[in-house]
């Protein structure tokens, strides 16, 4: 008796949409740090983030990991949206300057390549970007903008780090106000003019790229949130996935994002 060939891989691919579609409405890749923990390098991707992924958005996370044969384009088709996170290293200077780093300790290439990567591709497909801290600052080098290596020892700006002698709690607790920009996706979705928001970065944004435009500004102007005109794309300078189900403003700007995924999806989908 013959029996028809059956494609194993195609019955179990199918199976996989069914259960994204069941499980969870879309899915947000989230780019990895490589990071040594003695003796061997890992991808790690913060916990908070995944979290607020999960519960702020409602979406499935995926860890993207920084090697050098992954590739960009085959993640990006999968995904509905992109969270870049933040972390404790910074982008290399001579991806925006010919300044070496002040600490070469704090150098990620690997995440460098993969992010600033994403990000061009991200941008041209328009595919949802969110970028926070260092995804922010990610977002602007991508893009053709620059950064201030430390904004503390820059004149005219006041020191942005956190303390960490103190608790988490501490450090993630409200540290200054921002004033929102009148027009923009932030202003349309907080009415109010100025909002708390804590505070947690050495670096800023020098030069913004002539693809953004300014949400947001700290009291000694320091540009703290951009957006990319006709394109589902905004950064943040803070740290809005720190109780983010308890802080409106911050699950306000989660809920934007959540839409434009949604809306993405659904023109992709056809």
């Amino acid at each position: 008796m013959h029996f028809p060939c059956v494609n194993v891989l195609n019955i179990l691919n199918g199976l996989v949409i069914v259960v994204r579609e069941v499980v969870m409405s879309f899915v947000i890749g989230l780019p990895a740090c490589r990071k040594l923990l003695e003796p061997h390098y890992f991808h790690c991707v913060g916990e908070k983030y995944l979290n607020a992924v999960t519960q702020a958005l409602g979406a499935m996370p995926v860890i993207i990991p920084a090697i050098n044969n992954v590739s960009v384009e085959e993640y990006l088709s999968l995904v509905d949206g992109i969270v870049l996170t933040g972390s404790y290293s910074n982008v290399e200077p001579k991806h925006y300057s010919d300044e070496q780093p002040f600490d070469s300790s704090l150098v990620d290439q690997a995440r460098d390549q993969l992010t600033l990567s994403l990000i061009k591709s991200a941008y041209d497909r328009g595919v949802p970007i969110f970028g926070i801290c260092r995804g922010f600052q990610e977002i602007n080098v991508a893009l053709g903008g620059s950064l201030y290596q430390q904004v503390h020892h820059t004149p005219g700006f006041n020191d942005h780090r956190e303390d960490k002698t103190l608790t988490l709690a501490e450090q993630y607790a409200f540290s200054h106000k921002i004033s929102l920009q009148d027009g923009g996706v932030l202003s349309d979705i907080w009415h109010e003019p100025m909002v708390d928001v804590n505070s947690l970065h050495g670096q800023g944004v020098k030069e913004l790229s002539n693809l953004l435009r300014v949400e947001a500004r700290a009291e000694d102007g320091l540009i703290e949130a951009f957006s990319a005109p006709g394109k589902p794309v905004l950064g943040v300078q803070w740290h809005p996935e720190w109780l983010v189900t308890e802080t409106p403003f911050y699950r306000a700007i989660f809920s934007w994002f959540r839409s434009q995924c949604l809306e993405y999806r659904k023109t992709k989908l056809g």
